[in-house]
């Protein structure tokens, strides 16, 4: 599977400028301008390559010969084990007398500057792990609920396992407390405060951009851990401004991107073309907008960008799609979430769109077959027929293309014991995604001297370079200190398949993976960019 030389390049160059919001002049209308971009092209020609299939992920050895939950935790041991190691051997981890957290690439955290009565064990009473959350369970995006209980099925195996049990002897269960913020971010405010101030929640998970961006300088202040957020957006890259707050799926600037380069590439004898997008009108939406922007400073084609915006609680998007069809659009992309995606679709089967637009995408949170498969297009379910996605190489657990893969496997069956079939929705599959990387920063946090604390959960997560069997073989999970804060920054390119209820990777774009390229973002809420 190899990519043109010109199309890795301009991804790579891109990513450089849009994903990690690369330093450079704030411009008037708020995005950011890009520095030395030839430059950076030119490094990239020749440097960037594609992932081999069954290559390794993370640091330890080869996902060939895993076929059970037991060779899955046997891999992780030993890369815990290494982590562990160079965590120690580099003298980086809590310096209690010093009163300070350290790793990779000058990362340092000052604790004197925790708040009077901060407490590095908070949340850890009575041999408990309490992780809280917010989670849309009503409105229009109330499916995202069920990722909170997708996490919970697998905490529940971790305790049913014996739990964590740390190098002070203390063993622990997680529990995750999930309260509903309909998509609101005004109710997610005070759902954050109660899980900090009543319940004394370890860490507190969020969940979606907007509602982050209002919580997250709270939580880093009050230095409590908001980890691997149920989010895409850049922001979450700030290791020296916000090393409390972390992301763990591809940035959505990075998708954005990619988006673009698909274009460049399918595109490649066009001079010019018309590209629209519906909008949703938020952080979440905006993230998508600025990455596609700067994507089309960088493109040797010439593109007319139109697009429609919606709130995020409207009933349907028909308006702003009869507008966008009437613009013949050579490419169109939903940059949105939910419901949205769905009606996105039967849209543009309904409005002549999907019979003339050449390129169309949905978002990598939309993959699932919970927003693009025949239950919820209706009919035969060719109306997602042909549909792209860069999906962030994260495995669709409704997807019977991985029926036989263990992880994937075992999870299934850990949903259905639990009463909780993967066909009430694919959002408990992805709880998997979300769960798994705060067990394993918990079980390396535990390993340390201290054991489980809120230092070490930031340290371990922070340093963490392992093999995640959500993503595909190839594509890396890893972070280093302020060298690198996206844990995940690859893909695969695919085409909806409606006949197989299946996204089909296209060979000849294969895997990109970026992991360790992108420059960290310090988020400007005032103009939607990085400083």
């Amino acid at each position: 599977m190899k990519f043109g030389r010109r199309f890795g390049a301009l991804l790579f160059a891109a990513s450089l400028v849009a994903s990690g919001c690369a330093n450079g002049d704030s411009g008037a209308d708020g995005t950011v301008l890009a520095q030395g971009q030839q430059q950076a092209a030119a490094t990239a020609i020749g440097a960037t390559t594609t992932v081999a299939e069954g290559s390794v992920g993370g640091s330890g050895g080869s996902t060939g010969s895993i076929e059970s939950i037991e060779d899955w935790e046997a891999l992780w041991a030993a890369e815990r084990a290494d982590i562990v190691k160079t965590i120690t051997d580099n003298g980086w981890g809590w310096d209690r007398a010093a009163n300070k957290v350290t790793g990779p690439g000058g990362f340092e955290v000052d604790l004197s500057s925790c708040p009077d009565g901060w407490d590095p064990y908070q949340g850890l009473e009575n041999g408990v792990i309490k992780i809280g959350q917010n989670l849309a369970s009503s409105g229009p995006l109330a499916d995202y609920g069920n990722i909170g209980v997708g996490q919970r099925a697998y905490y529940d195996y971790v305790n049913a396992q014996g739990g964590i049990t740390d190098s002070e002897g203390k063993t622990y269960q997680i529990i995750n407390d999930v309260r509903d913020d309909s998509y609101d971010p005004a109710k997610t405010v005070p759902i954050v405060d109660e899980l900090l101030d009543s319940e004394g929640s370890f860490a507190i998970q969020t969940g979606g951009s907007p509602h982050t961006l209002k919580v997250y300088d709270k939580l880093n202040s009050r230095c409590v851990p908001d980890p691997f957020i149920l989010s895409g957006h850049p922001a979450w890259g700030d290791p020296a401004n916000h090393p409390w707050a972390w992301g763990s799926i591809m940035a959505y600037t990075t998708e954005a991107i990619l988006w673009g380069g698909v274009m460049e590439k399918k595109f490649a004898d066009r001079d010019e073309i018309t590209v629209g997008a519906a909008i949703m009108q938020n952080d979440f939406g905006k993230a998508y907008e600025l990455g596609f922007t700067e994507f089309i400073k960088t493109s040797k084609l010439k593109i007319k960008f139109v697009f429609e915006r919606f709130d995020p609680t409207a009933a349907t998007i028909t308006n702003q799609m009869t507008t966008l069809a009437s613009n013949d659009l050579d490419a169109f992309i939903i940059m949105s979430a939910g419901v949205s995606c769905t009606q996105a679709i039967t849209e543009a089967a309904n409005n002549g769109m999907k019979g003339t637009v050449e390129l169309m995408f949905q978002p990598s949170v939309c993959k699932a077959k919970s927003w693009v498969g025949k239950d919820a297009v209706g009919g035969d379910g060719s109306a997602s027929d042909g549909w792209w996605i860069v999906g962030g190489g994260v495995k669709d657990h409704t997807d019977p293309g991985y029926a036989d893969d263990p992880w994937i496997s075992f999870g299934l069956e850990l949903l259905a014991d639990a009463g909780h079939p993967i066909s009430d929705s694919a959002s408990l599959g992805t709880g998997f995604t979300y769960a798994w990387p705060v067990v394993e920063a918990l079980r390396i946090a535990a390993e340390l001297p201290g054991g489980v604390s809120r230092p070490n959960f930031l340290i371990a997560a922070r340093t963490m370079d392992m093999t995640n069997p959500n993503l595909l073989d190839g594509l890396s999970y890893k972070m280093s200190g302020n060298d690198d804060a996206y844990p995940t920054e690859g893909s695969e390119f695919a085409v909806y398949d409606s006949a197989a209820q299946s996204w089909v990777i296209q060979e000849d774009l294969g895997l990109i993976e970026l992991g360790g390229k992108s420059s960290n973002c310090a988020w400007d809420s005032a103009s939607s960019s990085c400083r």
